[in-house]
């Protein structure tokens, strides 16, 4: 089965209501490494109950579609699937504890051609469930390696989005060294995503793997982190947005390190497996609000 273009377009997610507690977002950040060092306080605010602060990024863990291109009917070769970019706007600060709404959609399938696979990129929009305000748009975009050629004169598929621009060729500005555990993938695990590729060698075995890997979300909040401590100041309502490409994988026990360039309202960064010099996030942009 290959996949069906009207079929994928329309595509129908049910609204999700999803609501989440002051641990919730206490594991997430813990997940990420704050509080790694207990007595570094612009750390303590997203890791204790008083006066918490949610990190933006949470959001990408709550109310998310889930293995939805398991489905035989979507047509993807979903084991041979790869989560090719990230894509998040922030609008508003989390509360500690809530409900948020959340309503996907499939909006763009592009066909890279016969033998150069296709994206499909689902975008999601959460809401706080009681005021309906806007706190959040997610852009997920998958790599189908397997699945291109579908296109023809009567089924063009879709433009692909805006390239995410490279980093500067110069030394950046800030950087951030984020060792993290053998078992930061267990640990991560526990907001939601419980792929075994993460959690049991032979599970990663089979999906090409020699061990288990951390998962890119994972590498992705932790990249916001390096953003609000090293140019936001440790505030999140500082953050607007973050948009990275997921280039390698990332092994657990590996020190994450982001690098960053200033910019003018925003910063551009990739990050490294620092052991292996090996870019693990690339093209990201964060933009920033005074």
């Amino acid at each position: 089965m290959s996949i069906d273009y009207h079929r994928l377009r329309a595509w129908e997610f049910p609204e999700q209501i999803s609501t989440y507690t002051d641990s919730d977002c206490i594991r997430y950040a813990l997940s990420l490494g704050f509080g790694a060092d207990p007595m570094d306080e612009t750390d303590l605010p997203f890791v204790f109950e008083d006066d918490l602060r949610v990190a933006p990024t949470f959001l990408s863990t709550v109310g998310a579609p889930g293995a939805w291109t398991a489905d035989p009917r979507t047509g993807i070769d979903w084991m041979r699937l790869l989560h090719g970019e990230h894509r998040m706007c922030f609008f508003g600060a989390l509360a500690a504890n809530g409900a948020v709404r959340s309503q996907t959609r499939v909006s763009r399938v592009v066909d890279k051609g016969a033998g150069k696979g296709a994206l499909v990129v689902t975008e999601r929009r959460i809401a706080d469930n009681i005021s309906g305000e806007l706190l959040a748009t997610v852009e997920h975009i998958s790599f189908c390696r397997a699945d291109g050629g579908f296109a023809t004169a009567a089924v063009p598929g879709d433009t692909a989005p805006d390239a995410l621009p490279a980093v500067p060729e110069r030394e950046p500005d800030m950087v951030m060294s984020m060792p993290t555990l053998p078992s930061a993938a267990l640990l991560y695990r526990l907001n939601g995503d419980r792929n075994p590729i993460h959690a049991l060698p032979a599970a990663a075995r089979k999906a090409g793997f020699d061990r288990p890997i951390l998962h890119g979300l994972c590498t992705y909040g932790m990249a916001a982190r390096a953003v609000l401590k090293r140019a936001c100041g440790g505030d999140p309502a500082h953050l607007t947005s973050l948009s990275v490409r997921f280039s390698s994988p990332f092994l657990p026990g590996e020190t994450l390190r982001v690098e960053m360039w200033k910019g003018k309202g925003h910063v551009q960064l990739r990050a490294l497996a620092q052991e292996r010099k090996a870019v693990v996030l690339s093209h990201g942009i964060a933009d920033l609000r005074d």
